[in-house]
């Protein structure tokens, strides 16, 4: 017989903001990487969309343009903004 696992009892707490942020994170990750590898300016080509909601902006290259819609525009920038006005502190 094996050890006993006593920690598999142990309750995990998660912060659902710390989430949703590393979700954008990751989002904005793939999307700019998508881009680049098809030669786009990952920059230019997500402040258009942020600002037109032009989903024409993002290449549909590693399924970006449906991954970046899966976040609500506003999410992104208010995520965007405090990173770096954090950055900035």
């Amino acid at each position: 017989m094996g050890a006993v696992n006593h920690d598999a009892a142990v309750t995990v707490s998660y912060n659902a903001e710390e989430i949703r942020r590393a979700n954008i994170r990751d989002v904005l990750t793939h999307v700019e990487k998508a881009l680049g590898e098809r030669g786009y300016n990952a920059i230019n080509q997500l402040a258009g969309y942020l600002i037109s909601n032009d989903p024409a902006y993002i290449s549909s290259h590693n399924n970006a343009r449906s991954i970046i819609q899966s976040v609500e525009r506003h999410e992104i920038i208010e995520e965007l903004v405090r990173y770096y006005l954090e950055e900035k502190k």
